[in-house]
């Protein structure tokens, strides 16, 4: 995607397996249902790493398995007063790891199955992302 940003995140779209898969869905305190992820950082030595230290800044989940060949860019404008454009990179994961312990960045946390996800999830971009990365585990 050849996007002229000023910011770049990376995050994840994280799963289990139980009974059928279960999605990680974290409410945010603006309201919106999204996936974990932040910005990259100076000491970030690959997209990957960024997306490892949010999740588990954010989770505290450590133990995943990144599922090769997803890797979706998404692009928009964070705040409506200026026309910046945020660049975000999400990857794919899988963990057995069930317990997790949210950021002072979130309000609480959703495993859901895929319908569930989908439906709680606040943006359409989170939407085409979810349903890609089912139509990429099918």
């Amino acid at each position: 995607m050849d996007l002229d940003y000023q910011e770049k995140s990376c995050g994840i779209i994280l799963f289990r397996e139980e009974d059928e898969k279960k999605f990680l869905i974290l409410h945010y305190p603006g309201g919106h249902f999204d996936f974990p992820k932040g910005h990259i950082e100076d000491h970030d030595n690959s997209e990957h790493d960024t997306a490892l230290r949010e999740l588990k800044e954010e989770t505290g989940i450590e133990n995943i398995e990144f599922i090769d060949g997803y890797r979706e860019e998404i692009s928009y404008k964070p705040h409506k007063d200026n026309d910046n454009i945020k660049l975000v990179v999400f990857f794919l994961g899988k963990t057995s790891q069930k317990h997790v312990t949210v950021s002072h960045e979130h309000l609480d946390h959703y495993w859901l199955p895929y319908d569930s996800a989908y439906n709680k999830v606040t943006f359409d971009n989170a939407k085409n992302l979810l349903k890609k990365a089912k139509e990429f585990l099918d």
